[in-house]
């Protein structure tokens, strides 16, 4: 028996220390390297406000190491400024110091979003950052919610249907109009296009403005103070035709600081307000026609053509970092009283592309294309701008080249290539523009496009403010003196 009880005594006393040793073992902080993650890639708070409210979500951050990590900062990029509020593991605040995650652990954040949706100055979407700081590094994660009553439509595939005018729509990353369908979009709808956006037509697009009341595509961000007060190119896409695209009717668009490169997936879309893509529908109607439609300050192309089709009347391209229009694999093109202007400024470069580019191929590499016909005819348009010579016409291959330039006032300082046919043009005189530093594209008196344009079958009757036309000896370019 004294034996057995021993035996209990050693052995209690090995239990004891085994504890004690246990008890003693520190988990060790993770001090260097490392990494954090996050439950999701962007923290979207999906609630339409209709009236004022809040609207609270949560996420995880995780601590995949072995090893605890101390994460010395949770915060919210703009502070205190803020439109959304934290509170971390049970800690409220902006900004939350010095919280330890065990090895393979997580823990909980709450987020919540404050909106007035009726407040004008609240933008339409309302973007911040969490950015958590462990060992140096930080990790962020974007924070979106829906500001203002409006229609958002977010990675949408659209079926036919009318758009309303009680309230602006917002798109966000990209929409849409699926093969087939028709998106319809009345006089006075206002389109608030977010940075990465762009409008995307597999379907038709019918979008009919007035003069009274314009079709205005633009860019969300309505904090112009951030600008310095000014619209910039380059804050949203543009607009995407597809090849299975046709008949597409824009009238009294505006389409303004757009041309931004964006992206669907692993596909990069090129930078231009408007990119037509062949024309393979042989319905023998352009793929798209513009009438009395604005193209301002993008910061790539006013319309990039690939083999495609388009009828412009009346329109306004103007203040583009690329070509106003260029064409690529030919086409058929028909411009009547369209103003095609470019200048440098601090905003726009305008250094070596000019504004019309009319080239029936598409370089593949330094001895390589490909070459299609092309059909461009331009009756009584201006092509200008601060360049030396702002009009390119190439042909390559022993496809029909057949262009015409009648009655337009063109700047380039080298003679037209014998390509093209020029009938009764204007060439390097300033025609006189009302201001063009503020886009004010219309003619002073004594202007040499004045009365200068060919008469037209059909006319145009009105120019691009409603004004009648003299339907005799019309003025060149989109306004009538």
């Amino acid at each position: 028996m004294k034996h057995i009880k021993g035996s209990g005594v050693v052995l209690l006393v090995l239990v004891i220390i085994a504890i004690s040793n246990v008890a003693c073992k520190k988990e060790k902080l993770l001090s260097s390297g490392g990494e954090l993650k996050f439950s999701t890639d962007t923290l979207s708070f999906d609630t339409v406000f209709t009236s004022l409210g809040s609207f609270t979500t949560q996420l995880k951050i995780y601590n995949p190491q072995d090893q605890k990590v101390n994460i010395s900062t949770i915060r919210l990029e703009k502070g205190t400024a803020s439109y959304f509020k934290l509170n971390v593991n049970g800690v409220p605040g902006n900004t939350v110091n010095n919280i330890e995650l065990a090895a393979k652990d997580s823990m909980y954040v709450f987020a919540t979003v404050n909106i007035d949706p009726t407040n004008i100055n609240t933008p339409f979407v309302v973007e911040d950052r969490l950015i958590a700081t462990m060992n140096g590094k930080e990790y962020s994660l974007p924070f979106m919610a829906y500001g203002q009553n409006a229609y958002y439509v977010r990675d949408s595939v659209m079926k036919s249907q009318t758009w309303k005018t009680d309230k602006p729509y917002v798109i966000i990353n990209n929409a849409l109009i699926d093969e087939g369908e028709t998106l319809t979009i009345p006089a006075g709808c206002r389109i608030y296009m977010h940075a990465d956006s762009r409008l995307l037509i597999w379907g038709k697009l019918n979008a009919i403005g007035t003069k009274k009341d314009s079709i205005i595509f633009q860019g969300d961000r309505l904090d112009r103070k951030y600008f310095g007060n000014e619209g910039y190119p380059g804050e949203w896409g543009g607009l995407y035709f597809n090849t299975t695209s046709s008949d597409n009717q824009m009238e009294y668009v505006i389409l303004r600081n757009c041309g931004n490169s964006t992206k669907l997936g692993e596909s990069v879309f090129s930078p231009a307000a408007i990119q037509l893509n062949p024309d393979t529908i042989n319905d023998n109607k352009a793929m798209l026609t513009m009438r009395n439609c604005t193209i301002e300050n993008s910061i790539g192309y006013g319309i990039l053509a690939f083999a495609s089709t388009l009828v412009a009347e009346n329109c306004l391209i103007n203040a583009c970092g690329a070509q106003a229009l260029a064409t690529f694999e030919g086409g058929g093109y028909y411009l009547r009283h369209c103003n095609l202007v470019t200048y440098g400024s601090n905003k726009i470069s305008h250094i070596d592309n000019p504004v019309l580019a009319l080239i029936n191929y598409r370089d593949i590499d330094d001895v390589s294309y490909v070459a299609g016909d092309l059909v461009a005819q331009l009756d009584n348009c201006i092509i200008w701008g601060s360049l030396d010579n702002e009009c390119f016409i190439r042909k390559r291959s022993n496809n029909t080249f057949d262009v015409k330039v009648n009655n337009c006032l063109i700047k380039n300082q080298e003679a037209l290539p014998a390509e093209a046919t020029a009938t009764n043009c204007i060439l390097n005189q300033d025609p006189q523009f009302e201001n063009y530093q503020t886009f004010n594209f219309r003619l002073k008196s004594g202007s040499p496009a004045i009365g200068k344009g060919k008469a037209l079958t059909p006319a145009v009757a009105t120019d691009l403010d409603g004004k009648p036309r003299d339907p005799v000896t019309p003025d060149i370019g989109c306004y009538e003196n």
